[in-house]
């Protein structure tokens, strides 16, 4: 009997970056599909399990192009399951701002952007997209990611984890003013905490420097803050882990993303390290203006 396929939906808003992710996916080793009619998958999986070369990893592009047959895809999803397959929906999406900007350096169509007006059409497919975002088992929003930045997030996602067994830790840093990771589990503010941004030599620093963090932690309130989220941590995870999810991101949020809340996130994996887990480290707004 063929080995089970673990499948991974790449959807989302156009301009997200699907096109990207699956050329990324497909120099990681991936049998990558794009746009394959979703009635097909069934079919294509069973093809794909009886071929004598079979792939252990699939991705398939699906997005609004798929017009009548984007209903389908639900259908075809749980028809995979039954066959016993595994599958993950990816759903990449990005702000308003962010795709306008790139659909007007790309000079490209917006595929439901017939008269033109991009900021319509991007909503209009958010509508329409709704229910696979509803659907999805991690969701990416790639407004402030570079492309190097993205690729990085899809070899932790679906490369590194098959390398570590167990629960997979990420912490990322954030700032309030430029809105929520979305796809944060739980989150932090850290706002209350004394801010290096007020101190003069320290504003044009950031939460890796050792002065910026000798002057966080110099504060007693910044020590047992620490001492909490670390204790809190430490009992949590290991309880994920026992419930069986395989990965949990946290995030931790002052009002820029550049110091409290990347000094905190540093000193956070330090000591995580020492339980076993080794979290990999984002600083999301480390580099915005």
């Amino acid at each position: 009997m063929a080995e089970p396929i673990a499948f991974v939906v790449i959807t989302g808003l156009s301009g997200a970056g699907k096109s990207y992710a699956i050329k990324c996916l497909e120099d990681l080793g991936f049998f990558c599909v794009d746009n394959l009619p979703t009635t097909l998958i069934p079919t294509f999986a069973d093809l794909v399990a009886a071929s004598g070369q079979q792939p252990r990893r699939v991705a398939l592009g699906v997005d609004v192009r798929e017009g009548e047959y984007l209903s389908h895809l639900i259908g075809a999803i749980g028809a995979l399951r039954e066959r016993g397959h595994s599958v993950e929906v990816l759903f990449l999406e990005a702000s308003d701002d962010a795709l306008v900007r790139r659909y007007a350096e790309s000079r490209r169509r917006h595929p439901l952007g017939h008269e033109g007006n991009v900021l319509d059409a991007i909503r209009a497919e958010r509508k329409a997209l709704s229910t696979m975002r509803e659907i999805a088992d991690r969701i990416v929003d790639t407004s402030p990611l570079t492309v190097h930045q993205f690729k990085e997030r899809l070899v932790e996602l679906y490369v590194t984890p098959r390398d570590r067994r167990g629960l997979s830790v990420r912490l990322i840093s954030f700032g309030f003013k430029h809105g929520l990771p979305i796809d944060a589990d739980l989150v932090f503010d850290v706002r209350f905490l004394p801010n290096p941004h007020f101190v003069a030599g320290l504003r044009a620093l950031d939460g890796r420097d050792t002065a910026v963090r000798e002057f966080i932690f110099t504060h007693g309130e910044s020590r047992e803050l620490f001492d909490r989220l670390r204790d809190l941590l430490r009992f949590v995870l290991p309880a994920y882990e026992r419930e069986g999810k395989s990965y949990l991101t946290v995030a931790v949020g002052c009002t820029g993303g550049r110091h409290r809340s990347v000094a905190l996130v540093e000193e956070l994996q330090r000591s995580l390290a020492e339980t076993g887990f080794a979290p990999s480290v984002a600083h999301r707004d480390i580099d915005r203006e």
